[in-house]
């Protein structure tokens, strides 16, 4: 497990912070991003056709036992904010229409703002390093 991964966290610690997720999905205070420095999450996003209200399923579905780990941003300015990893097993349909299960490596990052929280999403791909859930 890399040092830069935190996994001190009981499952009430995660559902909590689920919950302030999945609220700002509800309300529609979220976005995944897709810049070009995410080209992976476009990509992704292509390759199974996964229109906007899919993606938001997805995010709703998360559970508790997708827990990996969390990591601080490392990007110059945002070292105080805290990343949440999540892979979920999802069931998607390839461009042959193909269901497979996906390990979806999601990235979130919870902004709180003068108006109330807000999700930004920075990776939503396909799992593409080894992970070690905290709950499984």
């Amino acid at each position: 497990m890399n040092s830069y991964y935190n996994q001190n966290y009981t499952e009430k610690d995660i559902t909590k912070i689920l919950e302030t997720i999945k609220e700002c999905i509800q309300s529609n205070n979220y976005t995944i991003a897709m810049n070009e420095n995410r080209q992976e999450n476009i990509d992704f996003i292509n390759e199974y056709n996964i229109r906007s209200d899919r993606q938001k399923s997805i995010l709703l579905q998360l559970q508790t036992d997708d827990f990996c780990h969390t990591l601080q941003n490392t990007k110059v300015g945002y070292e105080y904010e805290v990343l949440y990893v999540f892979v979920p097993q999802v069931n998607l349909f390839d461009a042959n229409g193909i269901e497979t299960t996906v390990d979806i490596y999601i990235k979130i990052n919870i902004i709180d703002t003068p108006r109330g929280n807000r999700v930004a999403v920075i990776s939503f791909h396909k799992r593409n390093k080894p992970i070690d859930y905290l709950f499984r």
